[in-house]
């Protein structure tokens, strides 16, 4: 498949061919049955008029009826069958944006996950439309032909007139598609760099507290919101432009029908019934040429959302995996790694040690959890990150997350409830346990519908330490071969700490586990204890022998 706009939308419509003839026969039967209408009323009109019988009235009355049952029957299922395939279209694309967006490593694209966010559900769902509107095209194509040939049976100038007119309507509204196109581009980029800043507003809404910086981040928002306000509007007015348009042009070319008609019955060449026809038609052809003057502007808004999707999926992804599996046993090895403000950083944890790393400054932590969690490419740093024996760069990121299991300090709370949190998959073996060592229970047992308690978006409904207990009661239900935790205790009061510090060493046993803390609990749990100091581990024992020899270790863990 080519990974461009054009490319997409060719997907798209090969993919759900089937879909698409199917709808588009019962759109045009549609189409074709509404046009059946005023046609019919012409012929009763002349029949009528001519033979004045009342079978010849009951057999059309017999006929409008089954004109009425078709038009009825064949825009409910129609619309059934393009409306599924669309749906079911929107939700490949989705996914397969969003799994772009969850790659381990970010594709390299400047976009930010905000901006993805936006193309994984509108411009999806907006690509996904052209299974709709090249059946609705090619319908009202049958309506505007069916609708030449009856008025050419009754006048060449009259069938004439139809096809010239949708010709000169669909050649100016074309024009103006062409900017609702490049308008619906810079919208889409504008609201999407919008729900990026508010994304990351939210995200840092306490730090930004801290510091006094709120008020000039909402600010740095309004000026974004307000820019694609502005490009919203202008849209607006183009699209209001091109509805207007279309609808003066098509009742212009419905006046012109009606009134040659007219002038052509009182002319006598057409009959009354035909001109009846032919009023009625020109009536009818309004609905069919708005649907078909309006396909331009969805194709174009399609294409621009299809072109912005092409920037998620067509980009090259900074980190190419491998595909090879870690060896069981679960040991973790880092090797002379220099990142950030890591500066050599060696260390191996056996499998089954519970280790503790005592990092003095928060952005050797941070540096070190990024490249566990394989955010970092292996290009963007040097040394080596083995995982099982094997190094991260030859592993594919399915055993690595199978594997290794990093759980951060901000770790996303979601909205559902408090089991859907702990075991989102609901295939936990150790839900229960995991419960009890993170001291959830007392959350638990402050609601009455306990586990199932329901939890909003960011846990919004819960405190910062109910939160982090939420958070580890997760990582450790998930009972990973190597779970690194992050400061997971730093909103939990001293005694909880130490209960949980316990806890998660017997439920641990035997399983290697990492935690990367300053929490005197969690040191003095640890089989041993690795000290991180400007880049490197400087020291390395176990807690209570660094209390009584290390100063520095000292000053820097004790509370």
């Amino acid at each position: 498949m080519s990974l461009t706009g054009s490319g997409i939308l060719r997907t798209a419509l090969r993919r759900n061919a089937g879909a698409m003839t199917w709808g588009t026969v019962l759109m045009g039967m549609y189409q074709a049955a509404e046009t059946a209408f005023p046609i019919a009323l012409g012929l009763i009109v002349e029949h009528t008029l001519r033979e004045r019988s009342l079978a010849s009235l009951g057999w059309s009355i017999a006929a409008l009826a089954v004109i009425i049952t078709t038009v009825s029957l064949s825009w409910r299922f129609g619309m059934r069958i393009l409306q599924k395939a669309n749906t079911t279209e929107a939700h490949r694309w989705r996914v397969r944006v969003a799994a772009c967006g969850l790659q381990p490593v970010a594709r390299d694209v400047d976009l930010k996950s905000g901006e993805v966010l936006t193309i994984a559900t509108e411009d999806a769902d907006q690509t996904a439309d052209i299974i709709e509107v090249v059946p609705l095209l090619v319908s009202s194509l049958v309506a505007v032909l069916i609708t030449a040939v009856a008025l050419g049976t009754a006048s060449v100038w009259l069938g004439l007139l139809v096809i010239v007119g949708t010709i000169a309507i669909l050649s100016i509204l074309s024009v103006i598609s062409q900017r609702i196109g490049a308008g619906t581009r810079e919208q889409q980029a504008r609201v999407a760099r919008a729900g990026a800043k508010v994304a990351d507003l939210i995200t840092g809404l306490r730090p930004l507290h801290g510091f006094g910086g709120n008020h000039a981040a909402f600010l740095s928002y309004r000026k974004v919101s307000t820019e694609a306000k502005s490009q919203a509007i202008t849209v607006a007015k183009v699209n209001g432009a091109y509805a207007g348009a279309a609808l003066a042009l098509n009742a212009v070319l419905a006046t012109a029908v009606t009134l040659t008609a007219g002038w052509l019955a009182f002319d006598g060449r057409i009959s009354i019934g035909q001109l009846v026809m032919g009023v009625g038609l020109a009536q009818f052809i309004m609905e069919p040429l708005k649907l078909f003057s309006e396909m331009p502007k969805y194709v174009m808004v399609a294409r621009a959302s299809a072109e912005r999707m092409a920037l998620v999926l067509a980009a090259p992804a900074v980190m190419t995996p491998g595909t090879r599996r870690p060896s069981a046993g679960g040991d973790l090895e880092v090797d002379d790694v220099r990142y950030g403000s890591l500066r050599g950083l060696k260390f191996h944890v056996s499998a089954g040690e519970f280790v503790a790393i005592a990092a003095y400054r928060p952005r050797a932590a941070a540096d070190l959890v990024s490249l566990l969690a394989v955010h970092v490419p292996p290009g963007a740093y040097e040394g080596v990150v083995r995982v099982g024996g094997h190094e991260t760069r030859d592993l594919s990121i399915e055993a690595v997350r199978e594997h290794l299991l990093v759980n951060p300090y901000d770790a996303e709370i979601f909205a559902g409830t408090l089991r859907t949190n702990i075991d989102p998959a609901g295939t936990g073996r150790l839900v229960a346990e995991a419960v009890e060592a993170s001291m959830l229970t007392d959350v638990i047992a402050l609601h009455h519908e306990g586990i199932d308690h329901g939890v909003r978006d960011r846990g919004a409904n819960l405190s910062g330490g109910q939160r982090q207990r939420l958070s580890l009661a997760r990582a450790l239900a998930a009972d990973a071969d190597i779970l690194v935790l992050h400061d997971p205790t730093t909103a939990v009061d001293a005694v909880t700490e130490q209960l949980i510090a316990r806890n998660v060493a017997r439920l641990r046993r035997d399983r290697t586990t990492i935690v990367i803390t300053s929490s005197p609990a969690f040191l003095d749990a640890a089989d041993r204890v690795l000290v991180l100091d400007d880049g490197v581990i400087t020291a390395e024992s176990t807690h209570r022998d660094l209390l009584t020899t290390d100063e520095d270790y000292r000053s820097a863990v004790a509370r």
